[in-house]
C-alpha cells in the first residue's frame, strides 16, 4: 500500500481534472460510466456521482518455471498479479479521496497486455466516485472510500436491504498444473476417467484464491461477500499455467451512523 501522505502516482493532468470536479465549485460537471438506469438508482439510494476515477499500473510480469510433473503455485507470478492490481486500485481510491468521495461504485478491474513488451501488462481500475447526500460513516475501517463492483441496480438493492459496501476484495493464485507422463496419458485414451492430478490442482488453486479473498474481507471486518466471481485467466504462460482470480464486494449491516437521504426523482411519463 502507498502511504496516504504521498501523491500516489496521480499525474498532473488528472490532478487538474479532479480539481475541476470537486464539489462546491460554481460550475461542477460530473462524469460517470453508469447507465441512465444505474445513475437514477444510485441517486435514489441517496448518493450523487462526483466523477469517474481511475487508476493504472503498467507492470512487468516476471517469469517462473514450474516443475514439469508437479502441481505447484508459482508464487512470484501470484505476487506480481496481486501487487499490480493493488497499485491500480490504490490510485483509483486516491482520486476518489481528492473528490471527497464516500465510495466508488461500478468498479471495473481490467488487464490489457501490451504489444510493446511481451511481459508488460496494464492493470486498470475504473469506477464512479459518489458522495452521500446525508453525510455519515460510509468509509471503511481503513478510512478509505468504499469500493464496489456491483451494478447500480444491485447497489440500490443492497442499501435498501440494510447493508453497506466496505470494499472490493480479491484473491489471486497463479498455478502450474502438472503434465501427465506419457504412459499415463496413453492409458486414458478412449476411456471416461477422472484425471486426479488435474482435479486436485484446480481445486487447490481455486481454494487458495478464495481464501485470500476471504482474508481481505476479514481485515475489513465484513459480515460477508456478495457478487463473487471466480475466474480462470490463461494470460500468456502456456497451457499448463493459469491464474485463478476471485473478486467480490465485502459488506456489513447498516449502522445508526449511516444516514440515507432518498431524493424523490421525477421520471417523465410516457404516453401509451
Amino acid at each position: 500500500m502507498t502511504n496516504a501522505d504521498e501523491p500516489q502516482g496521480i499525474p498532473e493532468d488528472a490532478m487538474r481534472r479532479l480539481a475541476e470536479m470537486k464539489p462546491g465549485r460554481d460550475t461542477t460537471l460530473f462524469t460517470s460510466d453508469l447507465s441512465v438506469n444505474e445513475f437514477l438508482l444510485v441517486r435514489e439510494a441517496g448518493f450523487r456521482p462526483l466523477g469517474m476515477v481511475l487508476g493504472s499500473s503498467i507492470y512487468h510480469v516476471g517469469f517462473q518455471f514450474g516443475r514439469w510433473s508437479k502441481n505447484q503455485e508459482l508464487e512470484t507470478l501470484s505476487g506480481a498479479m496481486y501487487h499490480a492490481r493493488e497499485l491500480a486500485m490504490t490510485r483509483m481510491e486516491a482520486e476518489a479521496d481528492m473528490l471527497g468521495a464516500d465510495g466508488i461504485v461500478g468498479v471495473r478491474l481490467e488487464i490489457e497486455f501490451k504489444e510493446f513488451g511481451n511481459d508488460l501488462a496494464e492493470f486498470i481500475a475504473i469506477g464512479t466516485a459518489v458522495q452521500a447526500d446525508e453525510r455519515g460513516a460510509w468509509r471503511n475501517n481503513q478510512n478509505k472510500p468504499f469500493t464496489s463492483d456491483l451494478s447500480g441496480q444491485d447497489f440500490w438493492t443492497l442499501i435498501q436491504s440494510g447493508y453497506a459496501p466496505l470494499g472490493m476484495v480479491m484473491g489471486s493464485c497463479v498455478y502450474h498444473i502438472a503434465h501427465q507422463r506419457f504412459w499415463q496419458a496413453m492409458s486414458n485414451v478412449g476411456q471416461n476417467v477422472e484425471i486426479p492430478q488435474f482435479t486436485e490442482a484446480l481445486y487447490d488453486a481455486r481454494e487458495l484464491a478464495m481464501s485470500r479473498m476471504q482474508a481481505e474481507a476479514e481485515q475489513l471486518q465484513a459480515e460477508g461477500i456478495v457478487g463473487v466471481q471466480l475466474l480462470s485467466l490463461p494470460h500468456r504462460w502456456g497451457g499448463h499455467t493459469t491464474e485463478f482470480f476471485s473478486i467480490g464486494t465485502a459488506i456489513r449491516p447498516l449502522r445508526e451512523d449511516h444516514h440515507i437521504a432518498k431524493p424523490q426523482l421525477v421520471l417523465p411519463l410516457v404516453d401509451s
